[in-house]
């Protein structure tokens, strides 16, 4: 079993942006996801554990081992499949793979050779080894990301945003292509799309302005506020009033109209009706909060 353990950790950058607040996370074998919207400090947070930047303060731990000190540690165990990857041009995706697999230290040509074809199978890749990358459709490119990412037989693969600009049926794919795959590892799923921490992941944590609001498991997160959660449909001028009377935690347009839902220990009046709540409600409801 691998752990991650992050401890109090903060960075600061030059401009005086607090980008981590004094994080701590504990992370075991299986999808984590880190939700939070845009610039909230998701992509500081793995630059920072992957060994890309160092944090002013705090502590991270693989295995027991300290990768502020050894980052070259984690970087052996590590797949990233960061926000935006550039490739070569001209280039066939066999032939990157194998430049990235040389790169990352897998020497032997017969096992390079067998884990590049292996690779291209398993993300449905390799009817089109002999292709361009710079050709390939953003899921395509996604999934050679992911290929690429899992060279070397990583034990820890971060995926930052790994979805946002896919299609519906490329996301699916992509999603089923990283629950196969995170049973023996960790793999830390940093977006801020709500759906896919709920279709994959059995833990997770929400940061926003680079601190933790909240860490747990989804279902946990849910039970918490059900029975806590009604909606109405009203006038889209009415929203800003209803924002001020009531915990408006979720607001959806429908053709004209918009339907609220709204955090109440009790039914606020008869016009509301209970709901069941999902992640979404969670996530917006935390962030409120906070």
């Amino acid at each position: 079993m691998n752990s991650l353990t992050i401890k109090n950790l903060q960075k600061t950058y030059k401009n005086g942006v607090v980008a981590i607040n004094d994080i701590s996370l504990e992370i075991t074998n299986g999808m984590f996801g880190l939700l939070g919207p845009n610039g909230a400090g998701k992509s500081s947070l793995m630059k920072t554990i992957a060994g890309l930047q160092k944090p002013d303060s705090g502590t991270v731990l693989f295995n027991g081992i300290n990768c502020i000190d050894d980052p070259f540690f984690i970087k052996k165990q590590l797949g990233f499949l960061p926000q935006d990857f550039g490739v070569y041009p001209k280039i066939s995706a066999y032939d990157l793979l194998t430049h990235i697999a040389i790169l990352k230290g897998i020497i032997n040509t017969k096992e390079r050779k067998e884990q590049v074809n292996f690779l291209l199978e398993k993300v449905n890749l390799y009817q089109h080894s002999n292709k361009e990358v710079h050709t390939f459709s953003g899921g395509m490119r996604q999934r050679f990301g992911i290929a690429q990412a899992l060279l070397g037989n990583p034990q820890l693969v971060i995926v930052d945003e790994p979805t946002a600009g896919l299609d519906p049926e490329e996301r699916n794919r992509f999603n089923n292509l990283l629950n196969e795959i995170s049973e023996d590892i960790i793999i830390i799923l940093s977006t801020h799309l709500v759906e896919d921490v709920k279709n994959l992941c059995k833990e997770m944590a929400i940061i926003n302005n680079g601190t933790l609001l909240a860490k747990g498991k989804p279902t946990d997160f849910i039970a918490e506020i059900t029975g806590k959660l009604w909606q109405k449909t009203i006038d889209k001028n009415q929203v800003m009033q209803y924002e001020k009377e009531y915990n408006v935690v979720l607001t959806q347009l429908n053709m004209g109209t918009v339907t609220i839902h709204v955090q109440s220990e009790a039914q606020p009046d008869t016009s509301f009706r209970p709901i069941l709540p999902n992640l979404e409600d969670v996530y917006f409801s935390i962030l409120n909060q906070k």
